[in-house]
């Protein structure tokens, strides 16, 4: 087999492993001098210190193995807790706030790339709640943007309405249907402004 000079063959590829003095490995079953080819844990404390076994024994080992003998229910389930977190540490949703994000619950933007930390988004735009989809459609018929103020709204409504008013162009459906649109996209953005 060839291999590069940095890499480091997988000890399991290559069959039976040979102890430091050249010789195969023997079996660590009491009274077996069979060949122990095959590893197994030590204990759940010394995961990467192995037992050597032939393969009746690792067999018969594996079978009788429990990783949680020794503990207590309670201690099984903080075990079971931490791998669902790879034993990494969490903390629930909205409690403890991880390092880099800032007390109000905002990410920490040193470098303004959501924003210049004055209220704007990152586009200079004034930040807000966001609209809903019917709000978000009707600024899109009206084709408005916030901020706006009712003057602007109204002033943009009147010149669409002359423009796809039935009655301007001959009765055209589509341009009857235009309008409608227009009319029902200028009473949700008046709603927002001006609620009643």
């Amino acid at each position: 087999m060839i291999m590069p000079t940095n890499a480091k063959p997988n000890p399991r590829a290559l069959g039976p492993t040979l102890e430091n003095d050249g010789l195969a490995r023997t079996c660590d079953w009491p009274g077996c001098d069979g060949g122990g080819e095959y590893r197994a844990p030590r204990s759940r404390r010394e995961m990467n210190s192995y037992f050597w076994f032939c393969m009746n024994h690792v067999r018969k080992y594996n079978k009788e193995w429990n990783y949680y003998a020794g503990m207590n229910e309670s201690e099984v389930e903080a075990d079971v807790r931490r791998d669902t977190v790879w034993r990494r540490p969490s903390w629930p949703f909205g409690s403890i706030l991880p390092k880099g994000v800032a007390g109000n619950g905002n990410f920490k933007d040193d470098f303004g790339i959501f924003g210049d930390g004055n209220g704007h988004a990152a586009d200079g735009e004034p930040k807000g709640t966001p609209a809903t989809p019917p709000e978000t459609r009707a600024l899109g018929i009206l084709g408005l943007r916030p901020p706006m103020t009712a003057n602007e709204v109204k002033a943009r409504y009147k010149e669409l309405v002359k423009r796809h008013h039935p009655d301007a162009n001959g009765g055209d459906k589509t341009c009857e249907e235009r309008f409608k649109e227009i009319n029902r996209a200028y009473q949700v953005i008046m709603e927002i402004i001006e609620p009643s």
